[in-house]
């Protein structure tokens, strides 16, 4: 099956303000930042790396000019956490929508993972979205209340693949938080969603994966294929907007495989 395009811009995400974590280089990160974007949102970028967090802004820049920011943020550091969320409010006055995207993972088989990598995996996948989670909460309540987080989960949190239970802990972890996160600020208007892709075509894929486990991922799926970024960031664009508002503490599979 051949995937369409990705669909022009409806302005859901007109006057809004969104962060988005992890926006560099070519996954769904980026693909979020631009799906914003091309939804007249006001976006800030924000990545660990700075030279592909600056490579990325100047993109989006030449496309969407003064709509786009950018902050370097590493998730792990509490400080440069609330660095982000204060500098967005600093240039656009508030923030609507954080997008937390940042994630890591790796292939070990339990017997063979050390303390270290269990540790590093699950404090920027789970921890990292807690300290964004709760850096943005804090100020959408200073704010007077509204506003949406979408966390990036994966349906690895739902089903088991060898060698990933680092990061299939972090990513149910971040299922279960986002349901939690979302019944603690029900009150103040403000909504807490997750998506969960399976595999997203991007270059650095290959970095990590190998062909042969890519392609029997995608027969795992109902088109029998990897999800383009895009058609991730449509459906995190979609829990951004007023369109989903009134779902709270879901987690929305953009995959064929789910419970």
């Amino acid at each position: 099956m051949t995937p369409a395009q990705p669909p022009d811009g409806h302005g859901l995400l007109e006057g809004k303000v969104v962060v988005v974590t992890a926006a560099a280089g070519t996954g769904i990160g980026y693909a979020v930042a631009e799906r914003c974007l091309a939804e007249s949102a006001h976006v800030v970028l924000s990545d660990s790396h700075e030279r592909r967090l600056a490579e990325a802004r100047d993109r989006l820049t030449e496309a969407y000019g003064k709509k786009v920011w950018s902050l370097v943020c590493d998730v792990t550091d509490e400080s440069a956490v609330h660095a982000l969320v204060d500098g967005a409010v600093s240039a656009h006055g508030r923030l609507d929508v954080m997008i937390n995207n940042a994630g890591l993972g790796g292939n070990r088989p339990v017997t063979e993972m050390t303390d270290e990598e269990w540790s590093r995996v699950l404090d920027v996948t789970l921890t990292g979205t807690f300290r964004c989670t709760r850096a943005a909460l804090t100020q959408m309540i200073a704010q007077g209340g509204g506003g949406v987080v979408v966390n990036n989960a994966s349906v690895l949190g739902w089903r088991a693949q060898a060698g990933q239970a680092h990061y299939a802990a972090a990513k149910a972890g971040v299922m279960a938080f986002t349901r939690c996160a979302a019944l603690d600020v029900a009150a103040h208007g403000i909504r807490v969603n997750a998506v969960a892709p399976s595999i997203a075509t991007h270059p650095f894929l290959a970095k990590v994966i190998s062909e042969e486990e890519l392609a029997g991922l995608a027969r795992r799926e109902a088109f029998g294929r990897a999800a383009w970024p895009w058609e991730v960031a449509t459906v995190v664009a979609f829990l951004a907007s007023d369109y989903a508002s009134y779902l709270t503490g879901e987690v929305i599979s953009v995959s064929s495989q789910h419970p």
